[in-house]
């Protein structure tokens, strides 16, 4: 113990007699000094990051430019794998995008919507529907999700989502048709080039029903779709 006081006392008291430029810093009065013993220990490691989920991402190559999608392959586990099967049989290679649903704003807004159209021989099973109630994923910007007629009878028909549409989501307490459609993934190069398909004119007489106006003139090809590594 009385050694330990020593210790303490010669580690605060200055070191006058000690000069010179290879002379030790010496504290001011005022500062404690601390024995190796008594320092603070150090803070534990920041733990490591959560893992994000698996993705896999696919390249559109369209006549208005190329668009780069990140798909969920487990938060969307059936919808990714049913377009994955249409990237992999090449059932997208020259299909087009035809509809673009616009809404009065300064910013982008509404979405594009693109795929097999309804033709027959490129459609495969419709696919079980994942609302976003069960995935956690919703309508927000870039957003990737799957045209429906009914829960559970989307096939080969999606649009991307420019600005956010939280109202696509499925809300369990409204009535009606509460599911909602399915996001599976979002554009993560490309942006822009659905801005510009989104831009383009449509038909004032083409399309049906609430789609009659949202016919792009001119559809814009989707010349190939392909995974990347």
């Amino acid at each position: 113990m009385i050694l330990r006081l020593a210790l303490l006392l010669l580690l605060a008291a200055p070191a006058a007699a000690q000069t010179g430029p290879d002379a030790a810093p010496v504290p001011p009065a005022d500062t404690p000094a601390i024995a190796p013993d008594t320092a603070p220990p150090a803070p534990p490691p920041a733990p490591p990051p959560a893992p994000r989920p698996a993705t896999t991402r696919v390249r559109l190559v369209t006549s208005a430019g190329p668009i780069v999608l990140e798909l969920e392959k487990v938060r969307a586990q059936l919808t990714t794998a049913n377009f994955l099967r249409y990237v992999d049989q090449k059932r997208l290679d020259g299909t087009t995008f035809y509809r673009a649903l616009k809404f009065p704003a300064d910013t982008p807004l509404g979405l594009v919507q693109g795929g097999v159209r309804g033709v027959a021989k490129r459609a495969l099973p419709p696919v079980a529907h994942e609302p976003t109630s069960k995935t956690g994923l919703t309508h927000d910007n870039g957003a990737i999700s799957m045209a429906r007629g009914a829960p559970g009878s989307a096939t080969g028909d999606f649009f991307i989502i420019l600005g956010a549409l939280p109202a696509l989501d499925a809300n369990p307490a409204a009535s009606g048709d509460t599911a909602g459609y399915a996001v599976f993934g979002h554009v993560v190069e490309g942006l822009d080039t659905a801005v510009k398909i989104l831009s383009a004119p449509t038909s004032p007489t083409a399309g049906v029903g609430a789609m009659k106006g949202q016919m792009l003139a001119a559809p814009v090809t989707i010349v190939s779709a392909r995974r990347l590594p």
